[in-house]
């Protein structure tokens, strides 16, 4: 008997299907996130990012090894790919260190500015003409920026600011995909972006312990922190899986505000599992980045219709 798997289904072959798939991939994406914020205090940033993207690296090569063969493992532009991987390596070790001191949902609702970010560097990087809606979006998130750092800047300093650093190297990235587009399949280009990290996330890791810090030392973890490094990086590759499927069901257009999904897990989990509840203003700044990221999603439809 064969086995059927819930995506072989027929429901979810369907467009609506597709929203499904997207939904559950973004969900998971946060409850990893959740799962990195309970390691705060118990391991180096850098070390857990290193050993996650290791980790991630080494499961999914074996995946391509047998599914595509050895020649899948020639990259077309390999210092592009390379490229792809330390933007990746940056905007994770900003991001992980910033929920390691961060409210979850704070956190999350600030990386939320990249699509705008990465409409904005496609101007001077990719010489594309930069539309006024984009200008527009990039005003109102602003304001949504200011409503979300005011307590937490005055709290933490420029630690606070982490996750903006992590938004603009995972725009960077973003171009780069671009850039890289249909020079292998979905699977190799996860590959090749997560092999390009882990080494540069071990350097990092390194250097961190070197620098004498406290909360970068690298000592022997636990083996419940290696355990839930593993389950993040299986939950991560699953989660861009089951977003790749939804892509391929119901269209990228359709499925990027589903996007935001992963703000309502990161606000849901942070309050449950770490006592974060967010203030009003830190709601109403995260409502307005949505905001702008959504009339942006909107403007850039209305232009391709």
């Amino acid at each position: 008997m064969a086995l059927r798997l819930p995506w072989n289904r027929p429901v979810l072959k369907t467009e609506q299907g597709g929203l499904i798939l997207a939904l559950a991939g973004f969900a998971l994406l946060s409850s990893g996130d959740a799962v990195i914020k309970t390691m705060a205090g118990q391991w180096s940033p850098l070390a857990v990012a290193a050993l996650r993207f290791t980790l991630g690296a080494a499961g999914l090569s074996v995946i391509l090894l047998l599914k595509e063969g050895r020649s899948a493992f020639r990259p077309q532009r390999p210092w592009l790919q390379a490229g792809r991987g330390a933007c990746l390596a940056f905007a994770t070790m900003c991001f992980f260190a910033a929920i390691f001191v961060m409210p979850l949902a704070e956190a999350t609702a600030l990386i939320f500015l990249a699509p705008i970010i990465t409409a904005l560097l496609s101007g001077p990087l990719l010489k594309e003409n930069v539309r006024p809606a984009t200008w527009i979006a990039s005003i109102i998130a602003f304001v949504g920026v200011a409503l979300v750092l005011r307590p937490n800047l005055s709290e933490l300093g420029l630690i606070a600011l982490l996750p903006l650093g992590s938004a603009f190297a995972f725009s960077l990235m973003m171009l780069a995909n671009r850039a890289v587009a249909g020079q292998g399949s979905s699977l190799s280009m996860q590959v090749f972006v997560a092999a390009g990290a882990a080494p540069v996330l071990v350097l990092c890791a390194i250097a961190g312990d070197v620098s004498g810090a406290e909360r970068f030392a690298v000592i022997w973890p636990d083996w419940t922190v290696i355990a839930r490094c593993a389950i993040v990086a299986v939950t991560a590759s699953m989660a861009h899986w089951l977003v790749y499927l939804g892509t391929t069901r119901a269209g990228a257009a359709t499925i990027a505000p589903m996007t935001y999904v992963q703000l309502l897990v990161a606000v849901t989990l942070g309050w449950l599992i770490f006592g974060d509840r967010p203030d009003a203003m830190t709601m109403a700044g995260s409502a307005v980045i949505i905001i702008a990221g959504l009339y942006l999603w909107n403007a850039g439809r209305e232009k391709t219709s």
